[in-house]
């Protein structure tokens, strides 16, 4: 991470002209405020950022920040981000996802990020349905959700991604939501600021397709307990979480993945020597 405390950035020096296309009162609107307001306040400067994402309403992040992005392949974001970390160690590297993108087809790449933990901030904006793809349910919807795609729900257990990431190893845990766009920009400065693997869980309404999310602002409140660095401690918490407790709930001190590097050929001679058999 990099930043220049001298310098007089706000959050709209981080804004691409690129206006966002989400539906109406989306909860990702807020989200994209709090990204820029948290970069603002660590001072980083654009082109010291780099933000990664994988297809999804949230994915679509990259485009409207004014700094380096790649939007990727569904699932994938997080190996993305990891190898340009390993490489670019220098930046300051982020990942936007969604619950769909991030939980199922990425399933297994967010176990892996939570275990390898290298230095990303991950932030995932879950509205426990597929907005992009017309309502389907995701990894972390209800099971008794009834809509016309799934008739009386799914009767599956929802995927709890808190649990998860603490049991995979994230080195950073907490939650916001869209409609406190303030204390999720503290949160996101926060996780990037803390060394490792840092995750984000991010209530995102989608007033599409879930109108009954709304109810939402009426039901988070902050964590009753501080930040605990004990592992058995955040996972009772955890376990007994009701879903919209907000604010950071865990940060360990594990140290962050850091990749042998070795010495880089310096010219093309160097380079087709290697190839000479």
């Amino acid at each position: 991470m990099t930043g220049n405390p001298a310098s007089a950035l706000a959050a709209r020096d981080y804004k691409s002209a690129t206006k966002p296309v989400w539906c109406p009162g989306c909860g990702d609107y807020t989200v994209l405020s709090s990204i820029t307001k948290a970069l603002a306040e660590l001072a980083l400067a654009p082109e010291n950022v780099a933000v990664v994402s994988g297809i999804g309403c949230s994915s679509r992040i990259p485009a409207y920040l004014d700094c380096y992005g790649f939007h990727g392949v569904h699932g994938r974001a997080t190996v993305l981000a990891t190898g340009l970390k390993i490489a670019r160690p220098e930046l300051t590297v982020l990942v936007a996802s969604g619950d769909g993108d991030g939980f199922s087809i990425g399933g297994n790449h967010f176990l892996h990020a939570c275990r390898r933990n290298v230095d990303l901030t991950y932030l995932v904006m879950d509205n426990r349905v597929y907005g992009m793809t017309k309502g389907q349910p995701s990894p972390t919807t209800e099971p008794d959700w009834d809509s016309a795609l799934t008739p009386g729900g799914t009767g599956v257990r929802p995927f709890n991604p808190l649990v998860i990431a603490l049991a995979s190893g994230a080195n950073f845990i907490a939650r916001g939501f869209s409609g406190d766009p303030n204390g999720t920009a503290k949160i996101i400065a926060e996780a990037i600021a803390t060394p490792g693997f840092s995750f984000v869980e991010i209530l995102s309404p989608c007033v599409t397709f879930r109108p009954d999310q709304r109810d939402w602002k009426d039901k988070v409140h902050p964590a009753p307990v501080d930040p605990t660095e004990e592992i058995g401690r955040a996972a009772r918490r955890l376990m007994t979480d009701d879903g919209f407790n907000l604010g950071v709930l865990y940060v360990g001190k594990r140290a962050p993945y850091e990749a042998k590097r070795e010495a880089v050929p310096a010219t093309l001679a160097e380079i087709e020597r290697q190839f000479v058999v």
